[in-house]
């Protein structure tokens, strides 16, 4: 197996928060543990295009704290598409807050939301020449 790094975003509410990340990035997902009546807290792996993300409820005995438990957040997640316009304003539609529109920086295509959880999303196009040339 190779070394991977794979993201965990801890909120509030993790059933509310799958079903937002299926809806408004077009999630799919790849495995699900809770999230029952039965057992509500749940840890979930997603994925959006090649990438996959665990999303999981925050549990502040392991020191696994929600954004919204700790007013704010320290990780911005890029998500990388065609269109960013259209999906900034797809997860607007699903309950993002508009941090910035979509505008042109450095060559990108960047447009800034922050989910209902309170995770900071970058929704970006790069460049055509992306990634650059390996020196």
């Amino acid at each position: 197996m190779q070394p991977a790094i794979s993201p965990e975003l801890a909120v509030r509410r993790g059933r509310e928060a799958i079903e937002f990340y299926k809806q408004a990035f077009g999630a799919t997902e790849l495995h699900r543990v809770g999230g029952t009546d039965d057992n509500p807290s749940v840890v979930a792996q997603l994925a959006v295009g090649d990438t996959s993300f665990w999303v999981n409820d925050e549990s502040p005995p392991n020191r696994n704290h929600s954004p919204e438990s700790l007013g704010g957040t320290s990780v911005r997640l890029l998500l990388t598409v065609d269109d960013p316009a259209a999906a900034l304003a797809r997860a607007i539609v699903f309950g993002a807050t508009e941090i910035s529109p979509v505008a042109e920086e450095h060559d990108w295509l960047v447009g800034r939301v922050q989910d209902p959880f309170g995770h900071v999303w970058e929704i970006a196009r790069p460049p055509a020449d992306w990634p650059p040339a390996a020196k």
